[in-house]
C-alpha cells in the first residue's frame, strides 16, 4: 500500500483525478483514512473513472481496485438539521461513515457478525505454509454471483412467508381460544351471523386484492411473468391482522357485563380495513364510499335474536346515527394522531389507538374510565385548540440559531415598552393568528441561512500600478482614475502584484449554491419572521409562550376536566374534596379536622365502621385486613407509600448502575420496577391502582409535550432525564414512547379486566369496588415486566440460536419469556387464592391452570418473537389478556 502513497503515484493520473485528489488533500482527516486499522482503508475504493474503464473490459477478468479511490461519501449531503447552524466543515464531517457499533441487543457469539477490523499481515512463512496446504486441496466449485443473489433472494423469501403465515396462524389460534370460552358462546348464538358476515366481507376483499394487482399490471405496463406477484421482505401484515382481530376479540370478552360493545366494535373493525384493499370509487374522496357503506353492513343485517337481546338492554345500544358515523369519526382521529405523533407510531398501532379513544368516549361508564375520558378526550381536544398554535410558534423558534436573530449595538437598543408594544402589535398577531397552516411546509430555496450573513466579498483582482484601474462603469462606489495619468502613461501600464488590492464590487454569488457547490439549506417560511427579532427579544417571545401553555393547562385542569369528571364520575362531588376524603377519610386528626372546620360538603369522608358490628368478612383475610383493621382510606395511603419507596429504589439502582451496565439493561430495571408495584398491590384495590395509571398516563403526555414544545424551563430537564435510556424507536418521531407504552402495556389489561368485571359501592365510593378478581387484572405487569425483561436479558446474554425466520430473537430468550410469564402468572393466581379474594367464573384445577399458563405464555412468546409492526410492549400484554381471559388460569 505504500507504493500507492508515493508522490510518484500521482504522475500516473489524468489532470482531472490530480485536481481531486489536490481537493480533497486541503480537507480535514478526523478518521485519518490512511490508518490500517481502520474497517475500511482508503485502497478499497475506486475513483468512477476507473470504474468505467474496468466495465468496459470483460466479466471473467479480475480487476483489483485502485488505491487512490475515495468513498462516495465525500460528496456533498443535503442538509436535515433543522437549526441551520452548520458550517460547511460540519457537512463534510457528517458525511464521514459512522464508525462501527458495537452490537448491544440480538444475538451475540455464533452468528455475530465479524467487526470488519483490519488484522496485520500474516509473516511470509505462515503465509508459504497456508498456500503449500491450499494448492494440496481439491479446488471447490465456484458460484456466481447471480446464483448466489438468487439463493440468497430464495432464502428471504422463504422466511418472510414462514414469517407471516406464523403471524397469521397466532391471530386464528387467538380467535379459537376465544371462542371456547363459554360466556363468549353465549355471545356468538347471538351476533355469529354478524360476525360471520363482516368475516366474509373482509376474506374476500383479501381475496380480491391479487386479482386487482394483476389486472392493474396488465393494464399500465407488461409483465415479464404471467403472475406478477411478488411477496416483498419488507411486507407487513400487521395493519391487516391486528386491528380487525384484537378489536372483535376484546369486545367478545368484556360484553359480558357490557353487550353494547360488540355492535360499535363490529363497525370498527372494518372500519380498520387498509384503505387499499378496498376498490376505489373516488380516490380524491375525503371519505371512501364504498369502504363507508362496508360498515354499514352489522346495521343492516339484524337478525330476530339480536332485535330482542336489544330490547332487554335498550339503554346500552348506542343509536343507529351514531354507528354511521363511526367511520368518519375513525379516519378523522387517524388523521389527527398522525398529524401530532407523525412517524412515531405504526399504522397498526395508530389504528388500535384511534380504536381504543373511541371505545373510551362511546363506552365509558365506570367511574375509572370517565375519569381517563375526561383526561383524554377533554384535556387533549382543549390542548389541541387552545394551544396548538402557540406550540408549534415555540417549535420554530426553539429552531432558530442564535447567531441568526438580528444585532442591535447598545446605542440603537429600543426601550423595553417599544420591545412589548412590537411583540403584542394587532398586526403581527393577527397575521400569525391567520397565517394558513400549510405554509408552515412551505421553503424558499432562495433564502437560505447564509444569504443573510452580511456583506459579501469576492477575491481580490490584480489592479495597475499606473494608468487607469479599469472599474466597472456600473458601480457608482469605485474611484475614478486620473484622466492624467491616463494620458501621461497610456498602454505602459502594469499589473502590481505585492500591494494592497482594491475590493472588487462584483455580482454575489450564487443565492442557491455555496462556493463549493453544495446545495443551499432551505429556510421554513414559518422560522424566517423570527430572523428580525433580537436575542432578547426571543427569549422573551418563549416565556410568553411557555406561560401562555402552562396558564392553559391550569385552566382546562380545573376548569373543563374537573367540572365534567364532578358531575359524571363522582355524582356531583367536588373532585378535589372527593380526592381528599379518599385518600385521608380514615386518619382521625384529618377528620377532626374536617368536622370541626365544617367542611363536611366539600370533602366527603367514609362512615366509620360500628364496633359492635361483626368484623366476619366473607371476601378473604386481606379484604378483611384491608376494611376493618386499616381502613380503605388508610390502605390507599399505605399503597401510595409502597409504590413511592419502589420508585426511589429503582431510580437509585439505575443511577448506581450508570458507569456499569448499558443503557439496555438499566432501562430493565423499570420492567421490574412496574412488577414490584403493582404485581402484589392491584388485587388489594384494583380501582385505585387503575385511577393511578390513568393519572400518571395523563403525567406522561403532558410532560412529553412540554419537552416536544421545547419551552422553558421544563423542556431541557425533561430531555435530559430522558436522554440516557430512550432507543431506536423514540428517535423515530417527536414522541418518546418507551416509558408510554411501558405503562400502557401495564395499565391496558388492568382497564380491560375491570371493563368485564361488577362493580359495587355505596354512597360517595359508588362504583369505587370490585367483588372479584381475576388473574388477567395482573397479566400486563406479567407480561412487560418479567416476560419482555427476561427475554432481552437472557437472549443477549446467552442467545445463540435464531428462529426460522431470522431477526434478532433468539430461541433462548423466547423461551425465557415463556418461562417467566408461566412463573408469573403463578405466582398471581397463588396470591389470589392465598387472599382469599372471590375469582370471577370458574377456576380450573392445579393441573389445568399449569397447562392454560403454559399455552398462554407460549403463545404471548410467541407473538413477541413474530411481531414486526408493532410494539411488543402494547400488543403482546393484549395478546397475553385474551389468552389468559379465554382459558383461565
Amino acid at each position: 500500500m505504500t507504493e500507492h502513497l508515493s508522490p510518484d503515484s500521482l504522475n500516473t493520473l489524468d489532470p482531472d483525478e490530480q485536481d481531486s485528489l489536490r481537493v480533497r488533500s486541503r480537507s480535514p482527516h478526523p478518521y485519518h483514512h490512511q490508518n490500517i486499522d481502520l474497517p475500511h482503508l482508503s485502497d478499497r475504493f475506486t475513483l468512477r473513472n476507473r470504474q468505467a474503464q474496468s466495465a468496459k473490459t470483460s466479466d471473467d477478468a479480475p480487476h483489483e481496485p485502485s488505491p487512490t479511490t475515495w468513498p462516495s461519501f465525500l460528496k456533498d449531503s443535503p442538509q436535515t438539521s433543522d437549526s441551520g447552524s452548520e458550517a460547511d466543515d460540519e457537512h463534510y464531517l457528517k458525511g464521514l461513515p459512522a464508525p462501527k457499533a458495537n452490537l448491544h441487543k440480538g444475538l451475540r457469539g455464533l452468528n455475530e457478525p465479524l467487526s470488519g477490523s483490519s488484522t496485520p499481515l500474516p509473516s511470509p512463512a505462515l503465509l508459504d505454509g497456508h498456500v503449500i496446504r491450499t494448492v494440496d486441496k481439491p479446488p471447490m466449485p465456484t458460484e456466481t454471483p447471480e446464483t448466489k443473489r438468487l439463493l440468497e433472494a430464495l432464502k428471504k423469501r422463504r422466511r418472510v412467508v414462514v414469517r407471516r403465515i406464523t403471524e397469521a396462524g397466532i391471530v386464528l389460534a387467538l380467535g379459537l381460544m376465544v371462542a371456547s370460552n363459554s360466556q363468549v358462546l353465549q355471545l356468538i348464538k347471538i351476533w355469529g351471523k354478524d360476525i360471520l358476515l363482516c368475516g366474509l366481507v373482509y376474506a374476500g376483499l383479501l381475496a380480491l386484492y391479487p386479482v386487482r394487482v394483476v389486472a392493474w399490471a396488465y393494464r399500465n405496463r407488461t409483465p415479464s411473468h404471467p403472475i406478477p406477484l411478488e411477496l416483498p421482505a419488507h411486507f407487513d401484515p400487521a395493519p391487516i391482522l391486528y386491528p380487525s382481530a384484537i378489536t372483535l376479540y376484546v369486545s367478545l370478552l368484556i360484553s359480558s357485563s357490557n353487550p353494547a360493545a360488540i355492535l360499535p366494535n363490529l363497525i370498527l373493525s372494518l372500519a380498520s380495513i387498509p384503505q387499499s384493499v378496498i376498490p376505489k370509487i373516488d380516490p380524491y374522496a375525503t371519505y371512501d364510499v364504498l369502504a363507508w357503506g362496508l360498515t354499514c353492513i352489522p346495521l343492516i343485517w339484524s337478525p330476530k335474536q339480536r332485535e330482542h337481546f336489544e330490547s332487554k338492554h335498550p339503554e346500552s345500544f348506542i343509536s343507529g346515527e351514531t354507528a354511521i358515523l363511526l367511520y368518519p369519526l375513525h379516519q378523522t382521529l387517524c388523521v389527527t394522531l398522525h398529524y401530532l405523533t407523525t412517524t412515531s407510531l405504526l399504522t397498526a398501532e395508530l389504528q388500535l389507538l384511534s380504536i381504543a379513544l373511541i371505545n373510551v368516549l362511546l363506552l365509558a361508564s365506570s367511574p375509572q374510565v370517565l375519569i381517563l375520558k375526561a383526561l383524554l378526550w377533554g384535556g387533549g381536544l382543549s390542548l389541541l385548540f387552545f394551544c396548538g398554535r402557540v406550540i408549534s410558534w415555540g417549535i420554530a423558534l426553539a429552531r432558530v440559531p442564535k447567531w441568526r436573530f438580528r444585532r442591535v449595538s447598545v446605542s440603537q437598543q429600543p426601550p423595553l415598552w417599544k420591545s412589548f408594544k412590537q411583540i403584542f402589535s394587532l398586526r403581527r398577531l393577527r397575521h400569525e393568528l391567520l397565517r394558513p397552516e400549510y405554509e408552515d411546509a412551505v421553503y424558499d430555496t432562495i433564502g437560505s441561512s447564509e444569504d443573510e450573513a452580511g456583506p459579501l466579498f469576492k477575491k481580490p483582482t490584480r489592479v495597475r500600478t499606473f494608468g487607469p484601474s479599469s472599474p466597472n462603469p456600473a458601480e457608482p462606489d469605485s474611484a475614478p482614475s486620473s484622466p492624467t495619468a491616463t494620458n501621461a502613461f497610456g498602454n505602459w501600464s502594469f499589473a502590481r502584484r505585492h500591494t494592497l488590492p482594491h475590493l472588487d464590487h462584483g455580482n454575489r454569488r450564487n443565492a442557491t449554491h455555496t462556493p463549493s457547490g453544495r446545495k443551499k439549506r432551505a429556510t421554513s417560511m414559518s422560522v424566517r419572521p423570527f430572523f428580525k427579532l433580537t436575542q432578547e427579544q426571543a427569549t422573551m417571545r418563549k416565556w410568553l409562550y411557555a406561560g401562555y401553555v402552562y396558564l392553559s393547562i391550569i385552566a382546562i385542569i380545573l376548569g373543563g376536566i374537573r367540572t365534567y369528571v364532578q358531575w359524571h364520575a363522582l355524582d356531583g362531588n367536588e373532585p378535589i374534596g372527593w380526592a381528599l376524603g379518599y385518600l385521608f377519610g380514615d386518619w382521625s386528626w384529618f377528620r377532626y379536622q374536617v368536622v370541626s372546620l365544617n367542611l363536611e360538603r366539600w370533602i366527603c369522608l367514609p362512615p366509620r365502621m360500628d364496633p359492635t358490628e361483626d368484623k366476619q368478612c366473607h371476601s378473604g383475610w386481606v379484604q378483611h385486613v384491608r376494611h376493618n383493621d386499616f381502613g380503605e382510606a388508610n390502605t390507599r395511603l399505605l399503597l401510595s407509600a409502597y409504590w413511592m419507596g419502589i420508585l426511589i429504589l429503582g431510580l437509585i439502582i439505575v443511577f448506581r448502575l450508570k458507569d456499569i451496565y448499558e443503557v439496555d439493561t438499566r432501562r430493565k430495571v423499570f420492567h421490574f420496577m412496574m412488577v414490584g408495584m403493582f404485581l402484589p398491590a392491584t388485587f388489594v384495590d384494583p380501582t385505585y391502582a387503575a385511577l393511578a395509571l390513568s393519572l400518571i398516563l395523563a403525567v406522561f403526555l403532558i410532560l412529553d409535550l412540554l419537552r416536544a414544545s421545547q419551552l422553558p424551563p421544563l423542556s431541557k430537564p425533561i430531555a435530559s432525564f430522558l436522554a440516557p435510556y430512550v432507543d431506536g424507536r423514540d428517535f423515530r418521531g417527536p414522541v418518546v414512547i418507551s416509558h408510554i407504552f411501558l405503562l400502557i402495556g401495564c395499565a391496558i389489561p388492568l382497564w380491560l379486566g375491570l371493563a368485564s368485571l361488577p362493580r359495587s359501592g355505596s354512597g360517595y365510593l359508588s362504583g369505587w369496588e370490585v367483588t372479584t378478581r381475576d388473574v388477567s387484572l395482573v397479566s400486563g405487569v406479567i407480561c412487560v415486566g418479567l416476560g419482555d425483561a427476561a427475554a432481552s436479558l437472557i437472549g443477549r446474554r446467552y442467545g445463540r440460536r435464531k428462529w426460522l425466520w431470522g431477526g434478532g430473537k433468539s430461541l433462548e430468550g423466547s423461551v425465557a419469556f415463556a418461562a417467566a410469564v408461566m412463573l408469573g402468572l403463578g405466582a398471581a393466581s397463588m396470591w389470589l387464592r392465598i387472599g382469599g379474594w372471590p375469582a370471577a367464573g370458574e377456576q380450573p384445577g392445579v393441573i389445568a391452570g399449569t397447562r392454560n399458563a403454559a399455552m398462554c405464555s407460549s403463545m404471548a412468546s410467541l407473538t413477541e418473537a413474530v411481531l414486526t409492526g408493532g410494539n411488543d410492549n402494547v400488543i403482546v400484554p393484549v395478546v397475553l389478556w385474551t389468552c389468559v381471559k379465554s382459558l383461565g388460569v
